[in-house]
């Protein structure tokens, strides 16, 4: 099975003001964090982490944490906290991916960056975008994109009550969803004209 998640950013105190996370500490959000990894994910599985594993803590420090994590086939999507993975002492933590990387599974193509995106590729053909970054709370954000019919996905913790998701899930989230294309400039500022 494959999953994805993002943005844990293990190790920083912030993310636990900034997003309103439900930890009194920074080990209780990574204890937590990776236990909910550990619950979902088995050894054979892939994840796909989209970005900022984790946050001001040394490189050997978030490869400890990454050692926690019970699935041998993690890759990374780079994000814009992340380490330098090709550091001798800590190469081959991750399968470190490209900024974009474009998966093929279950007849779908998946377009995964840490980045939300506003056009990808094969969009108007039902592709799939998944992201992290904007750390959005609850649903709202991957509810408003469904019933627009754009199929792209937070995958982030903060979006996702601290949980990884699933292919399966994120398939079932846009079933019976026409994908409506990228959308139209006039569409994304309330069709006003704006000055310059």
């Amino acid at each position: 099975m494959i999953w994805f998640t993002s943005d844990t950013h293990l190790g920083h105190a912030n993310a636990i003001g900034f997003t309103d996370r439900p930890f009194d500490s920074i080990e209780a959000m990574n204890r937590t964090l990776i236990a909910n990894i550990n619950a979902c994910v088995q050894a054979r599985d892939e994840l796909y982490i989209l970005g900022d594993f984790s946050f001001r803590i040394p490189a050997e420090d978030a490869a400890r944490l990454r050692g926690k994590i019970r699935c041998r086939n993690v890759h990374l999507v780079p994000g814009n906290h992340d380490k330098d993975w090709s550091q001798p002492d800590v190469a081959g933590t991750f399968v470190v991916e490209p900024p974009i990387k474009v998966l093929k599974a279950e007849g779908r193509k998946f377009v995964l960056s840490h980045y939300p995106i506003m056009d990808w590729q094969s969009m108007r053909h039902g592709s799939i975008h998944l992201h992290g970054h904007i750390h959005t709370v609850g649903g709202a954000y991957n509810q408003a994109n469904r019933a627009r019919g754009l199929l792209r996905y937070d995958v982030g913790v903060d979006a996702n009550g601290m949980m990884p998701v699933s292919m399966a899930q994120a398939l079932q989230w846009f079933e019976g969803v026409d994908p409506c294309g990228r959308p139209e400039w006039e569409d994304l500022v309330g069709g006003e004209e704006q000055a310059g």
